[in-house]
């Protein structure tokens, strides 16, 4: 039951936030680029059919979605094992685990609903681009570095 008084509402508030960003991103930002913060930061649509920085995008449709399906569920089963022999009474672990499934599952809804995800935050300097992501994928990166944190015993519960 503590797995799911953290992981549940956690998960559920960044599969919310991201699905509406993005329907935001997808009505707002048709043919054009919003600059946010001049020479660093814009909103601009992108749609990518691959993983993490397009990864695995130039695989064939099938091949793609099916490499795409067993990483996420590898990558699942991997932070669910972590959670249950590593973090099992870290509170932040739980919130931790919310965020990264909550990510997984936002980007997974964009798969299965247009067969990419659709990313809309552009980070740059000059000519050099950050890969164009979302909420979903800041909310992974975010619950990844905090396990991190906890295994290296940076932060506690």
């Amino acid at each position: 039951m503590m797995m799911l008084g953290f992981i549940g509402p956690v998960c559920v508030v960044v599969v919310l936030v991201d699905q509406w960003t993005k329907q935001l991103a997808l009505g707002a930002l048709v043919d054009q680029s919003i600059e946010v913060i001049p020479g660093w930061f814009s909103l601009t649509l992108a749609f990518n059919k691959g993983a993490a920085f397009g990864m695995l995008s130039g695989l064939p449709e099938g091949t793609r979605q099916l490499a795409l399906s067993f990483a996420t569920g590898f990558a699942l089963i991997i932070v669910i094992g972590l959670l249950l022999n590593h973090y099992r009474t870290n509170r932040l672990g739980w919130i931790a685990a919310g965020l990264i499934l909550g990510g997984a599952i936002g980007n997974i809804i964009d798969r299965m609903r247009l067969g990419m995800v659709v990313d809309f935050l552009d980070v740059y300097w000059n000519q050099y681009h950050w890969p164009t992501f979302n909420v979903a994928d800041s909310c992974i990166c975010v619950g990844v570095g905090i396990l991190l944190l906890i295994k290296s015993e940076k932060i506690t519960s």
